[in-house]
């Protein structure tokens, strides 16, 4: 069963890469929340194809549509302008979506429709005598299906499928906002061999030196945000980003691919979220990124740096206010600290290239394999970032009413 988070708060999907829809089932969400759809909608527009010019040219609006799960009186506010039509047996259906409305406590459901599909590009991946892309699933998922597998576009191994990722955290990052001030960003800092100079996690120490305490305020955080936004990949070091462009251009022209590294970064995260050894919050953040489609490793804090470090260098110091340092990456034994939650997740090159490479089809018959169509991105960590800060946003929303269920003592409502 595929769920994100849980049990208190779990997001589900389904859907491929070329079929109608992808649709995402939200439950846990506490009832009272306001949801618009635009606040959603501006997370997907960072994560839709055709979005940034460095990723695939697929060009997909991705416009969300919410269908249950939230309320208000007002009708005029509670619905707009989105509609879905659906023609059966020659009659044709109409209904309205939601605009904005309080989480009822109840499923939330959302569908975004997939409408630039170009089906016959996949047709030599297609039968027992389909061909095999080195690298990605289709040797493995044909063998696992018995053959009844979707083909098209690497069907739920798309990364399309993020898409209920992305629609579950904007309602977990709305709900961590309202109650904590918690904000999940990210940055690209590194492109095949090029490194940025300036991290993500860097420019945010700076910000933090800057303010009382370990919190961000919003406004600081939101306008790192918009400075991402406006460079041509999403990171912190505009040099970097221009060095970077460039050879992501090159590698699209030379029909291959690269790898990327990004690192996500959540801020004014509460201390003491999480549990140690089984449900210990290191393991389910590490399992969530790592577990994203082309993630190849996933690092928390200071990382594989510790390796050479000694234990007088390594452990942060700690004094009256917090801790000093941050080495620790916000968690220790599986808890929050209340210092920033540091990750840098490595993506492989993307898999779907044009050049020349040994494969077999699906019989295992060797062969000289060559990308015959295709739209595909050169480097997947360009568009990767906001579905990392979804799922980081899941599990911490996930985790933060974890706890609330053991604190029965404070704060449950009472009937009368």
């Amino acid at each position: 069963m595929e769920i994100l988070g849980g049990p208190h708060y779990a997001v589900a999907g389904a859907g491929e890469s070329h079929g109608p829809a992808v649709v995402t089932t939200i439950m846990g969400c506490p009832a009272g929340l306001m949801v618009r759809r635009q606040d959603v909608q501006a997370f997907l527009d960072r994560r839709r194809p055709g979005g940034n010019k460095h990723g695939t040219p697929r060009n997909e609006k991705d416009k969300v549509v919410f269908l249950s799960g939230l309320y208000q009186n007002d009708p005029d506010q509670l619905f707009d302008d989105s509609t879905v039509t659906v023609t059966v047996d020659g009659a044709s259906f109409q209904t309205d979506g939601y605009a904005a409305g309080y989480t009822t406590g109840e499923p939330i459901a959302a569908m975004v429709l997939s409408t630039s599909k170009k089906s016959g590009d996949y047709t030599q991946f297609t039968g027992p005598k389909g061909q095999v892309r080195p690298g990605h699933t289709d040797l493995v998922k044909h063998h696992k299906s018995r053959g009844f597998v979707d083909v098209r576009g690497g069907g739920r191994s798309s990364y399309r499928s993020t898409i209920s990722d992305v629609i579950g955290g904007s309602v977990a990052r709305i709900f961590l906002q309202q109650h904590f001030q918690t904000v999940v960003l990210s940055a690209i800092d590194q492109v095949g061999p090029l490194k940025a100079k300036l991290t993500l996690a860097d420019r945010i120490e700076q910000l933090l030196n800057e303010q009382p305490g370990d919190q961000l305020p919003l406004e600081v955080a939101q306008s790192l945000q918009q400075e991402m936004d406006a460079a041509e990949i999403p990171t912190v070091d505009a040099e970097f980003a221009d060095q970077a462009a460039e050879l992501i251009k090159e590698t699209r022209k030379a029909g291959d691919s690269l790898g990327a590294s990004v690192q996500v970064v959540a801020v004014n995260v509460p201390a003491l979220l999480g549990d140690p050894l089984y449900q210990s919050l290191k393991l389910r953040l590490m399992g969530a990124l790592g577990g994203l489609n082309a993630v190849q490793s996933c690092e928390v804090g200071a990382g594989t740096e510790v390796i050479a470090r000694q234990g007088s260098e390594n452990n942060d110091p700690i004094r009256s206010s917090g801790y000093v340092r941050n080495s620790h990456g916000g968690l220790l034994g599986g808890m929050t600290t209340g210092k920033p939650l540091t990750f840098r997740v490595g993506f492989k090159p993307t898999s779907t290239i044009h050049s020349m490479q040994q494969s077999v089809t699906k019989d295992l018959t060797e062969i000289d394999f060559q990308l015959e169509k295709g739209r595909h991105d050169p480097c997947v960590g360009v568009r990767a970032g906001v579905t990392l800060e979804s799922r980081v946003a899941i599990e911490l929303m996930n985790s933060a009413l974890s706890q609330r269920a053991q604190s029965l003592h404070e704060g449950l409502p009472g009937l009368f």
